[in-house]
Parts: structure tokens; sequence; C-alpha cells
């Protein structure tokens, strides 16, 4: 279930191969290199350590230092681990992956689904409407509660607010996964990934991409899109027959 550390660009449009354009999220993922291999035997699991993007040693810690020093690369401004399947004994023992190795964007396929993961843009201390999609209280003959909670409170029995109620509070700022997003676009010269759709997190966030868990595999054509070019092609035709019998 490797991956690789990321930064959300941006959105941007791109067309597919039936001439569509869709919405695409830009990310600059990697080069990230393998810092640590957690072994079962020493740190009861199994588990790739990988950083990403290099940072000047004058912003790091005496300790952070002190660690990269020990570990004979870096420094990075993030370092995040992968766990690895509990079938694999031992990290690292079967010479997949070595400490100071470079992944790349090749490490994904194109039209591949993967798992994204990032930090939701966080929106402060919001209302119960907007956080949580509350109709609202009436907003005429002499009401005075139209965004209000209203009564939280229950009848004799339980009599007690019901833990987990739906109340206002802070949004956002939260760990986010999108699963099953597919890769549209790889640009190894450049590092970047194009992932259809939307991600969460900011612009300049750290995202992570790693192998889809519930959908592992490629998907090179969508089956509605392939239903819709044929009939658009059927149609097309159509209108071609159409006009030159005018003629």
């Amino acid at each position: 279930m490797i991956g690789l550390l990321g930064k959300k660009l941006g959105m941007t449009q791109i067309y597919d191969e039936y001439g569509r354009r869709m919405g695409v999220t830009a990310v600059q993922a990697g080069p990230c290199t393998v810092m640590q291999l957690r072994e079962p035997a020493r740190h009861k699991y199994a588990a790739v350590q990988l950083g990403f993007e290099p940072i000047a040693e004058s912003k790091l810690t005496k300790p952070e230092a002190g660690q990269f020093k020990k570990l004979g690369a870096g420094p990075f401004r993030y370092l995040r681990e992968f766990r690895l399947p509990a079938s694999r004994r031992q990290a690292g023992q079967d010479g997949e992956w070595k400490v100071g190795q470079q992944l790349t964007v090749e490490l994904f396929k194109q039209h591949e689904l993967v798992d994204v993961t990032g930090i939701s843009i966080g929106k402060g201390f919001q209302g119960g409407m907007k956080r949580w999609g509350w109709k609202g209280g009436p907003a005429t003959h002499g009401s005075t509660s139209h965004r209000r909670p209203g009564s939280i409170g229950s009848t004799t029995t339980p009599g007690r607010v019901v833990r987990g109620h739906h109340l206002p509070g802070h949004m956002g700022n939260a760990r986010v996964t999108v699963q099953s997003v597919r890769i549209v676009g790889l640009d190894p010269q450049h590092h970047l990934v194009l992932l259809e759709g939307a991600v969460p997190g900011a612009e300049r966030g750290l995202v992570i991409i790693s192998k889809s868990v519930k959908r592992p595999g490629v998907i090179k054509k969508p089956q509605a899109f392939q239903v819709v070019a044929e009939e658009e092609k059927l149609n097309k035709n159509a209108r071609a027959a159409k006009a030159a019998a005018k003629k």
C-alpha cells in the first residue's frame, strides 16, 4: 500500500480521450526519499518512512536536525509512514525498498485508482445550518428563531442530551480521505499527477496519495463515458446522413 507525498498545486481543466472537459487537481507528487524501514522484530510493525520537500537546516530545531543527521539524509519538511501489509514479515527484507531510494510518480500508472488524504480547509466556528445543513426556522410571521439550534434536550427519558448531537462548532481542518480517485495524467519530468475531480486540502498543502484499498487497479475507459461516446457517434452519423439526403 505504498504511496507518495505531494503538494496540492490547484485545479485546472483538461479534455479526455472522448473530447469531454473535466476538472482535475494538479499535485506535485515526490520525489520522495525512503528514510527508514520499520521492522516488526524491532518496531512491532512493518512500514516505510518517506521524506518530502527539502528544507533548510536553519529552519529546524536541534532535535529535528539531529534526527536527520542520524538518518544520514534530508532534512525534509514532511516525514510520513506507509504501513505494509501484515503478510510482510520484514520491511525491506525482499529488497523492494531500500534506505535512500527515490520514489517518483512512476510508482503509479495512467488511469489507476488511488486514495488521496489531506487536511480539509478550516472554516472556523460555524453555526448548525452551515455545519450540518439544518433547514432553519420560519422566516416570517413574527418568528425570532431563524438560524438558532433550538431545544437540544429530550423528555424525561433519557433526560439528557444524546451524545454526538449536532451543534454549532469548529468546522473543517480535519483529516479527510477521498477514495478511488482516478489518475488522468502523469508527468514524470515535472513530478506532476493530475487527479480527476477535487481532493481535500488547501493549495500548497500536503496530500498523501496511496494505492486504492477498495478498488485497486486501472480503469482505462469508464463505461459511462464509453456509452455516451458511442451514442454521440451514432447521432453524428445520423446528422451527417440527414444533411446528405437534403443535398
